[in-house]
């Protein structure tokens, strides 16, 4: 089965404050992969493990997309997709091989990276993340935020400890409760939904989603929605005018459908077609 039409925009910034950009983004037409990686650790080892991380999860995608495209039906609320596997298998393989690299290298102990990505197939996309970095999703010009943090912040506010403002205001920001590369094993969150037409689907490091609100951020999809690279651009920009504290990295992603008329049209010609060659 061929990939989806996707649109995609992928956009990564070092911002204002940060030496050089440890974030690493990809994407990926011939597979429908997104994904961004916000490494941290000592001097340049973060860039060295959302590297890692970017390059083991494209290669296992790529190398699995093709025996796995065929769906097949859940079985479990870890969901069982083929793409729900593939992508959990290749993060888990990713965690592995920073783990064992910031062993084996002492310049680069202490690594790790965060990790949202997503594979689209007709009709739906699966999402996996581990860490703080985020995925979103605009529809009908509403903005939401479809992951969850893996981090100190949400996880007061999960057990009820803070609302969001007073854990905001209360909580040292960016400690995250998971990441790659710190244990040997790791659990990733994999969910999967049904995609409509019209979807905008953002993956972001924290760079952008701690210098621009969500309702900022909405406000910038909903007024460059026709263009996804001057909207990627656009936040980009919103977070460095903010501060721009981090590292920035935003993907856009855009499911495209055939149109009504033009699945009718193209029925037509392929009837034609068929017709051609039953005559031969």
């Amino acid at each position: 089965m061929l990939p989806p039409d996707i649109e995609f925009a992928n956009v990564s910034d070092a911002g204002r404050k940060r030496p050089h950009n440890e974030d690493s983004s990809v994407t990926d037409r011939s597979v429908a992969l997104a994904l961004v990686a916000d490494g941290m650790g000592g001097y340049k080892a973060g860039e060295v493990a959302s590297a890692i991380a970017a390059k083991a999860v494209l290669d296992g995608v790529r190398d699995g997309g093709q025996k796995h495209r065929a769906r097949r039906p859940t079985t479990d609320g870890q969901g069982a997709s083929a793409e729900a596997a593939l992508i959990r298998e290749s993060i888990q393989s990713a965690n592995k091989c920073i783990f064992d690299t910031a062993h084996a290298i002492p310049q680069c102990q202490g690594m790790g990276t965060t990790i949202v990505a997503a594979i689209f197939s007709d009709g739906r996309v699966t999402l996996a993340h581990v860490g703080d970095s985020r995925i979103y999703r605009f529809r009908e010009d509403e903005l939401k935020q479809v992951t969850n943090d893996h981090s100190l912040v949400q996880e007061l506010i999960d057990r009820g400890f803070f609302t969001p403002e007073e854990a905001q205001a209360n909580t040292p920001k960016n400690l995250v409760t998971r990441a790659l590369g710190i244990d040997e094993h790791v659990e990733v969150d994999v969910q999967e939904m049904e995609t409509q037409p019209g979807d905008i689907y953002l993956l972001c490091s924290d760079g952008l989603n701690d210098m621009v609100n969500d309702e900022e951020i909405r406000l910038t999809l909903s007024k460059y929605s026709a263009n996804l690279a001057q909207a990627a651009h656009e936040l980009v920009r919103l977070a460095n005018e903010g501060g721009g504290k981090d590292n920035i990295s935003v993907v856009l992603a855009r499911p495209r459908t055939a149109t009504a008329g033009s699945a009718g049209i193209l029925a037509k010609v392929m009837g034609l077609f068929t017709r051609a060659a039953d005559r031969t």
